[in-house]
């Protein structure tokens, strides 16, 4: 479980979160982290929030977006808002390590379903770009129906592959959910592998 104060890395993406506030935090109203992008970092792909708006805010270093068809690159005092709904990815856009805040409204399980995805990474567990394989990946997208849908595939074909791919995954010992074996230390400080 993720509390306030808790770091987690991906040891794949590049990316590191801080917790500010937690689903617990706030009544499950907002998760809120910072987040510490390598040179070459970025999110493990382009995605939808169908019921979650995103809202960045840069502090250091640049970030790229694509929010939709449209490709931004943020500076710091920029903020990017990305609406429930709407496919989006973002890496860092320059050679110094990116800083932002975001803001993930309303909740959900965003905290479970970082803890699951970087905990894998940790593990060496998903390939390089951050993503499990497609059995496990599917398992995991279908505990997290409402939070998180691929791009560009209708809905209904997800849900009847995830249907499928998750029956699958379960009976071969899937989870939704994954702690890392071990905890993650940055710079002296534990983390979870989460």
């Amino acid at each position: 479980m993720i509390n306030t104060g808790d770091m987690v890395v991906n040891p794949s993406t590049g990316e590191r979160l801080i917790f500010r506030q937690t689903s617990a935090d706030t009544g499950g109203r907002l998760v809120e982290v910072e987040a510490i992008i390598t040179p070459d970092g970025a999110c493990a792909g382009a995605h939808v929030h169908p019921n979650q708006e995103e809202r960045f805010q840069v502090i250091e270093g640049l970030v790229g977006f694509r929010k939709g068809r449209e490709k931004i690159v943020a500076e710091p005092g920029d903020t990017v808002v990305v609406p429930a709904g709407t496919v989006h990815r973002f890496w860092n856009a320059g050679d110094i390590d990116a800083r932002f805040v975001c803001q993930v409204a309303p909740a959900l399980q965003f905290e479970a379903l970082i803890e699951t995805m970087f905990g894998l990474a940790a593990d060496g567990k998903t390939n390089r770009k951050g993503i499990p394989n497609p059995v496990r990946l599917a398992v995991i997208a279908d505990a997290h129906w409402d939070g998180l849908r691929a791009p560009y595939v209708p809905s209904m074909l997800q849900r009847v592959g995830l249907t499928m791919g998750a029956a699958v995954g379960r009976a071969i010992g899937y989870s939704a959910q994954y702690e890392a074996s071990q905890p993650v230390t940055v710079g002296g400080v534990a983390t979870q592998g989460a």
